[in-house]
């Protein structure tokens, strides 16, 4: 069991920046890859981007490559994803996700486990 709890969520102004972590504990993550996903109002959860178990591999989805950065400590247990020049299209609840497999998997399948969730609204 890996239970996961964001922070770092709240109301920027579009151009912004926010910085998301997620803490882990009951288990270390040093052996899984972590990925942020995010649900808009209305619409499916997406994939944002990925980190591999030891924080050499990335993936990113296309709407925010070259935005957002995502990084792992593994002594601190916790994941990160930095993001830059946020947009109002960005709105959405941010999830962190670990993969047992410890890749940088682009679809929600892959992860056994899941945090709550925390929200970024961006104004335009």
């Amino acid at each position: 069991q890996v239970l996961l709890e964001e922070s770092g969520g709240g109301l920027v102004q579009a151009g912004g920046s926010l910085r998301l972590s997620c803490a882990a504990s009951a288990r270390t993550i040093s052996t899984f890859g972590m990925g942020w996903f995010r649900r808009a109002t209305g619409k499916d959860r997406e994939f944002v981007a990925a980190v591999s178990w030891n924080g050499e591999s990335t993936y990113y989805a296309g709407s925010v490559q070259g935005r957002f950065t995502i990084s792992k400590d593994n002594a601190k247990n916790e994941v990160y994803l930095q993001m830059n020049s946020l947009k109002p299209e960005d709105t959405a609840v941010y999830y962190c996700a670990a993969n047992f497999m410890g890749g940088t998997a682009s679809y929600s399948g892959a992860y056994e486990y899941w945090g709550q969730g925390t929200q970024v609204t961006v104004s335009s």
